[in-house]
């Protein structure tokens, strides 16, 4: 999955953020995402961890060969972001690359703790506005957000058919 040159701009990222929403977010309905990303994933051979939380319990959790702890902390950061803002950590990255500041310049959030770096992405449902959050870390920041909106995307399709 190469990333392209190009940074996507807050519209882009906005409309994502609108188009990908869920009926529910249930145990079942994470494990099924969490499965189709990890499947995805050990078919491409990436290594990456994936988890799924709703509201701070974390559902899914996968973690692929080539993965550390590491990544497991940098998720943890990326979806903190999520929390706060509900926004994908990739939207609120592009919105202080813009603004030409950081997060932690700009919220005063402390950077140990926050990354405002692509890979988490916000869980909304029609009826609740944003339950929980999806995210995968072992890529370039880019790439893990395409991954998570081409699982989504791939999930949405799948029950519309």
């Amino acid at each position: 999955m190469p990333s392209s040159d190009a940074w996507p701009t807050l519209e882009e990222l906005g409309r994502h953020e609108a188009e990908l929403v869920l009926p529910r977010l249930s145990e079942r309905l994470a494990y099924e995402l969490g499965k189709r990303a990890t499947d995805a994933a050990w078919q491409d051979e990436l290594p990456i961890v994936v988890g799924i939380w709703r509201g701070q319990h974390q559902l899914f959790h996968s973690a692929l060969p080539g993965s550390s702890a590491d990544n497991d902390a940098w998720l943890q950061r990326k979806g903190r972001v999520v929390t706060r803002f509900e926004h994908s950590s990739l939207y609120m990255g592009q919105l202080c690359r813009d603004l030409d500041t950081t997060l932690a310049e700009k919220f005063l959030l402390p950077a140990d703790e926050y990354a405002a770096a692509g890979g988490a992405f916000p869980l909304r449902t029609r009826d609740s506005g944003v339950v929980g959050w999806i995210g995968v870390s072992g890529l370039p920041q880019r790439d893990d957000h395409a991954f998570v909106v081409r699982i989504l995307d791939e999930h949405l399709a799948a029950t519309r058919d």
